[in-house]
């Protein structure tokens, strides 16, 4: 059973009472709950100590290593959440994609996917093609108490965009080529990726992670028509599939101002804002009956004390009258960050907020 479920007749447990999945939940919390996007990693020196020499996809798969980078951040920064470390195309490595993570570059795909028997090569996810996975969060919630640990995913649009595309893409001519020029193809590639991400988040959740967060990092690259006809069913399936966990269920995605309302339809309990929108004004867009996360400029981090100070009570006051509000950035920890700025940031919030 899920950490965050309340087991029927018993107390709650520690995970379930946690200020962040009480922000999630809509419930009212102790402070402000907090964590970072890419809080593990290239921002921490003892992160870069424990991967030096090692590839990025092959140390997503070495259970303890992957345990000892999640836990990175909690320990130095006191945040109110964990997120598993890994990347977004390890399911897709799982199942026998020839790509790699290139330096500098990303995520790059040796054989794109762009036709019918192209789609044939995207064969189911089981949970023991990602056995490491289930052996990471075992070792983490044993250590991680009452600090709930977040399951992450890529999205059907944003896996389909690198598969397509061969690797990171700024216009993304080749996605949305298939999309307008191949619509049932499209749509059967999406309907398969969601199906393996629904196999990778629910195997997260049943190893123990309370709360799962779907990355759509290029969907802004799309208009909401075409994100209503041409992405949603898939988001949706993929929320629908871990539903009956109990787990708080998270949308972000980047430069997705104008898709806030349709990414909570789809499915999310709360919805990631970036930077560019305030709270407030992503809460009109949003809806009620979703916590919203977010919403820092992850730039501001580089500044002083004073700003990065001043930038987060506008983030809180624009939060002030939300149903929950989980603070983060408004998109990853930037590698050459400060860690001691974000440690700060953290102190400062749960202070400000402390009810």
């Amino acid at each position: 059973m899920s950490a965050n479920l309340r087991p029927t007749g018993q107390q709650p447990t520690a995970t379930y009472e946690s200020a962040f999945l009480k922000a999630c939940r809509r419930e009212p919390v102790p402070h402000t709950p907090v964590w970072f996007m890419r809080q593990a990693g290239r921002s921490l020196p003892e992160y870069l100590k424990v991967r030096e020499g090692i590839p990025m996809l092959e140390s997503c798969m070495m259970p303890e290593l992957v345990a000892e980078i999640t836990m990175q951040p909690v320990r130095r920064h006191h945040v109110d959440a964990a997120i598993y470390f890994s990347d977004i195309v390890v399911p897709l490595k799982a199942i026998g994609i020839d790509l790699d993570i290139k330096p500098g570059v990303g995520p790059v795909v040796e054989q794109p996917i762009r036709s019918r028997a192209d789609l044939a090569r995207l064969r189911d996810l089981t949970p023991e093609d990602v056995w490491y996975v289930t052996e990471a969060i075992g070792l983490l919630t044993a250590e991680l108490g009452s600090t709930p640990l977040i399951g992450f995913a890529g999205a059907p649009f944003t896996l389909a965009s690198y598969l397509v595309e061969g690797g990171p893409s700024k216009n993304h001519e080749h996605t949305k080529a298939l999309m307008y020029g191949d619509p049932q193809l499209w749509a059967d590639l999406l309907d398969r990726l969601a199906e393996i991400t629904s196999v990778f988040l629910k195997v997260q959740i049943e190893a123990g992670a309370s709360a799962v967060q779907l990355f759509d990092s290029w969907v802004g690259a799309l208009a909401p028509a075409d994100y209503r006809r041409s992405v949603m069913p898939a988001s949706s399936k993929v929320f629908k599939a871990v539903e009956e966990y109990g787990v708080p269920r998270i949308h972000f995605g980047v430069g997705t101002g104008e898709l806030l309302g349709l990414m909570g339809e789809a499915g999310a309990d709360v919805v990631g804002v970036d930077w560019r929108v305030p709270l407030d004004e992503a809460a009109r867009r949003v809806g009620p009956g979703k916590a919203l996360q977010g919403n820092i400029d992850p730039a501001v981090l580089f500044s002083t004390p004073e700003a990065v100070e001043a930038k987060a009570r506008e983030v809180l006051d624009a939060a002030a009258d939300l149903e929950g509000h989980v603070f983060n950035l408004g998109h990853g920890v930037p590698p050459t960050t400060d860690p001691d700025s974000l440690t700060r940031l953290v102190e400062y919030v749960h202070a400000q907020t402390a009810r």
